[in-house]
């Protein structure tokens, strides 16, 4: 395993050689699309992380927490989950520290650890990714797909903690 990535930048390197392809030139105008792609990301990745934290400083996080914890549990989703449900399509690392929280509380061998563990990790940060893939485009049509991982979300979610519950 170890020799894969030299084994994978020797054999593109003969490659480009016997195409004779000039391959500093070719790095360095990668490196400067790299460059204008990262700056045409800030942007977004500011607004992400100003909207996550408005989320939470603005109270609205526990609001909706409380509001929606009725719900959960009638999805099967346990009640205490719903912050870490709530908060990981927008923070990888606010998500993780609500993780920590509940194995701390609950034990890592509980029901409800487990749920979380399994709802973390096979979860993504929706917003941040979004910015991320969407920020090279120009048609900038985030609706549609937002919703849709959003439910896939939701619904691996209710069947994770359904199998948690099996198991």
């Amino acid at each position: 395993m170890a020799l894969i990535i030299p084994v994978v930048f020797i054999v593109v390197f003969a490659f480009a050689i016997y195409k004779k392809v000039k391959i500093y030139d070719e790095f360095s105008a990668g490196v400067k699309e790299a460059v204008n792609f990262t700056i045409s990301l800030i942007p977004c990745l500011a607004a992400i992380f100003m909207m996550c934290e408005l989320f939470e400083a603005s109270g609205l996080a526990d609001g909706l927490t409380k509001l929606l914890s009725p719900v959960f549990g009638v999805l099967g989703i346990p009640p205490e989950l719903t912050k870490l449900v709530l908060i990981k399509p927008f923070s990888g690392s606010g998500s993780l520290a609500y993780l920590d929280e509940i194995i701390k509380n609950y034990g890592a061998d509980s029901y409800i650890a487990r749920c979380a563990c399994v709802c973390f990790g096979s979860s993504e940060t929706v917003f941040y990714i979004s910015a991320v893939y969407f920020a090279g485009m120009k048609n900038k049509k985030l609706a549609m797909p937002i919703a849709v991982v959003l439910i896939s979300t939701l619904v691996t979610t209710i069947f994770a903690c359904l199998i948690c519950r099996v198991i």
